[in-house]
């Protein structure tokens, strides 16, 4: 578990790196190039399938290996605690709680100071509906709604893997997580191309959304938060949301924190509704901002030693 521990320091201490160097960035541009390679307009919808499950397997194949190699070579350094070392600086690249954490903040204390459009602009970083006339209650839902659903693969899910499988099944989940991201979508584009992806994604993420959901109920016991209303929320609207695991953290923030998350989102200037998820006995504000972040944190110091205590890794 030292390794875990060594992760969440770096991670806290010096965050993500904004480098072209950093691990996501060279998996960005390695499906980046694959697309490149195999996408194709006018190949057939079948085609189209199998060249973008062919473009998902040679990207979890070169990540898995090239983390494993990593972690082949750090046995070799010259000190007991190298592999650790190693491992958690490799580790902290597929968590994300100070990026989360630092986002929020901003969007915060935007919002107290009362910059709206700048908090507009800020928020429209993080989410990919339309920002530009959002109020000041919706740019907080939507931060919110970022944050707990993020806390799920930014964070839960490559620690997840990590516990069943070491520094490498942790670095395939977010090569996996990171595909989800750029073609993963439901357009023309990448309907059937971007298909293994998602499903890939929607499949890894299945125990770690639920796992969420539940740290987040003990979390907001913990914090003093309505963990009783959590609870019945989660089994009451986790199921409502479009992503199969999505629902499962914000249904349980939404219950916590007395606010009603879901709602009209606009993207490309098109309306969508999506199902409410918890109720309007709070209504959301910049604090709730805060708080989820509280719950955010809480829930991965508690995963972290939850893992140490039986597995001891």
């Amino acid at each position: 578990m030292m390794t875990a521990i060594i992760a969440f320091l770096v991670d806290t201490i010096i965050g993500d790196p904004n480098s072209r160097w950093h691990p996501v960035v060279l998996m960005g541009k390695l499906i980046g190039a694959l697309e490149k390679l195999f996408y194709r307009n006018e190949d057939s919808d079948g085609k189209k399938f199998a060249m973008g499950a062919m473009l998902v397997l040679i990207t979890l194949l070169v990540s898995y290996e090239v983390a494993a190699a990593v972690m082949m070579l750090s046995y070799h350094i010259p000190w007991s605690f190298g592999p650790a070392v190693v491992g958690g600086v490799l580790l902290s690249f597929t968590i994300s709680p100070k990026s989360l954490a630092k986002a929020g903040k901003g969007i915060y204390t935007l919002l107290i100071l009362g910059e709206l459009e700048e908090a507009r602009k800020k928020v429209g970083w993080i989410v990919g509906r339309d920002t530009e006339n959002l109020d000041d209650s919706e740019i907080a839902r939507a931060a919110v709604e970022t944050i707990a659903e993020n806390t799920v693969d930014g964070i839960i899910a490559p620690l997840f893997f990590f516990v069943i499988g070491g520094v490498p099944l942790a670095v395939l989940y977010r090569a996996a997580n990171t595909m989800d991201s750029m073609i993963g979508y439901k357009n023309d584009r990448y309907l059937y191309f971007g298909r293994a992806a998602a499903k890939l994604d929607d499949a890894l993420n299945y125990i770690p959304a639920r796992l969420t959901g539940v740290l987040f109920i003990f979390a907001a016991w913990i914090l003093g938060f309505d963990y009783k209303n959590a609870y019945r929320v989660m089994l009451r609207d986790a199921e409502k949301h479009p992503s199969p695991n999505g629902g499962y953290a914000e249904a349980t923030v939404a219950g916590a924190l007395h606010v009603r998350l879901g709602g009209v989102n606009s993207y490309f200037g098109k309306k969508h509704f999506r199902a409410y998820m918890g109720d309007v006995i709070e209504m959301i504000a910049p604090k709730h901002i805060m708080e989820s972040i509280r719950m955010m944190y809480t829930v991965t110091v508690m995963f972290i030693l939850i893992a140490y205590a039986m597995f001891g890794l």
